[in-house]
């Protein structure tokens, strides 16, 4: 576990690109230690505040407000995603082996439906006006669109396979990453037709989404130290934006105006004005560790949780690093 006793002040250049108003300042609060294994897609219910991460074949849940405690529970083929339904008792989770969308009780943990999608569902997220999940199957290509109340799949849809990350824009248009093709599929959720995807020429491998209602603009973080800026209004790719290496999601703080993308292979994380008189721009880049490649945001207060693990060196030439036994921490990273 890595040591946090001098905290690592992290400082968000000013600039004329944000406003002429200080930086805001953050800093590394303390990192909380949980169970080992492989994580993914990280999410922060905004009623209760606690923290869901996709944690191998459980999910482990920390709760902040009450002493950091963890738990894991669930028995999950491969946990990609988390989403918190709103209501504080039913967490969705993505199962990837068994091509298979899980239902559990918050409350004790247990399992209340196991619904059957698409082949490798990845990336989800909860639509509140619809009442409705919206489930990316990476391999089959389709969509799922699941009513969470009867635990059942109302429709599907269509893309290619290759989905990552999903989002909802302007009318009912939805907006996937397309890992394999470098575009940006699109549909409307309202029809269930899928509609014309967008080119991200300069983006390789794109996998974390973030929409910004205000701006219209989505943002795409890419494999080859790249984020490219849409926009929606004219379906093209606007801008291509330096990052660090190795992304997997985009962090969106649309209160404070600020889009945060960690980048696991650099040990970066890259903050984004999202407004700006010459266009988006990187705000500043600022170290946190390998690894942190995932990582979501409390919506109310601004604070960002980042799951990050010490690797060992691969045991066979060209593998991956292997995470050391009783690393696996989330980074807990706050505004002052």
């Amino acid at each position: 576990m890595p040591h946090f006793a001098k905290r690592l002040l992290l400082i968000l250049a000013a600039g004329s690109a944000i406003s002429a108003a200080p930086a805001p300042r953050y800093v590394i609060d303390r990192a909380i230690a949980g169970p080992d294994g492989g994580w993914d897609y990280v999410q922060v219910d905004p009623e209760t505040h606690r923290v869901y991460v996709a944690h191998g074949d459980v999910v482990t849940e920390i709760d902040p407000l009450h002493g950091d405690a963890v738990r894991s529970f669930g028995a999950i083929m491969k946990a990609h995603a988390v989403v918190p339904i709103p209501g504080g008792t039913t967490l969705l989770v993505t199962s990837g082996r068994d091509d298979s969308v899980r239902l559990l009780d918050l409350r004790d943990g247990s399992e209340r439906a196991k619904i059957a999608v698409g082949g490798d569902p990845d990336a989800a997220f909860y639509d509140a006006a619809s009442q409705r999940a919206v489930v990316m199957n990476a391999k089959a290509g389709t969509v799922s669109l699941i009513d969470v109340a009867t635990a059942k799949v109302t429709g599907t849809i269509v893309l290619k396979p290759g989905l990552e990350f999903g989002v909802l824009g302007a009318d009912d248009t939805l907006y996937v990453n397309n890992e394999d093709e470098s575009e940006i599929e699109t549909a409307n959720l309202a029809t269930g037709k899928a509609g014309r995807a967008i080119a991200l020429p300069g983006c390789t491998s794109p996998t974390g989404l973030g929409f910004d209602a205000k701006t219209g603009h989505l943002l795409s973080a890419c494999a080859n130290g790249k984020a490219a800026l849409v926009n929606t209004k004219t379906g093209k790719l606007a801008s291509l934006i330096p990052i660090g290496l190795g992304p997997d999601a985009v962090i969106m703080d649309t209160a404070r105006r600020l889009a945060f993308i960690p980048c696991g292979k650099d040990g970066v994380l890259s903050a984004v004005a999202l407004d700006s008189a010459v266009g988006h721009s990187v705000s500043t880049t600022f170290k946190t560790e390998i690894g942190a490649r995932t990582g979501a945001l409390d919506p109310s207060s601004g604070v960002m949780y980042l799951p990050a693990a010490r690797f060992a060196p691969p045991t066979v030439a060209g593998g991956r690093p292997v995470p050391i036994k009783g690393s696996f921490h989330i980074m807990v990273i706050k505004r002052e």
